[in-house]
């Protein structure tokens, strides 16, 4: 994708919070945004990488949700399970993702 947008973490999140409900579809009961993008750090090959926690996981909701992120954003995507953090790196991008306002873990 040659003529890809650069998006910046404030319209990310927005855009996110937007799709709220079609977000929900999938199950999602949070979603966040860590790695680069979250840091402010992008370069040209940069992908998204999304922490979530879905209900009721399967590999359908995963997969209906990984594609939908890279058609919005038309960016590469990194979907990562919450449960599946490995314990190492669990502190560090649970210390840096930023979530959505509606699609916080936290009490709304």
């Amino acid at each position: 994708m040659n003529n890809k947008k650069t998006w910046e973490l404030a319209e990310i999140l927005h855009e996110l919070d937007h799709n709220y409900h079609h977000l929900q579809s999938f199950g999602v009961r949070s979603l966040g945004l860590f790695g680069s993008y979250a840091r402010g750090t992008t370069h040209a090959n940069s992908d998204m990488d999304f922490l979530v926690d879905l209900e009721l996981p399967s590999f359908d909701r995963y997969m209906n949700l990984k594609f939908w992120l890279e058609d919005t954003f038309e960016q590469t995507v990194d979907l990562v399970l919450i449960d599946t953090l490995k314990a190492r790196l669990r502190p560090i991008i649970l210390n840096e993702v930023v979530y959505a306002k509606r699609l916080s873990p936290l009490p709304r």
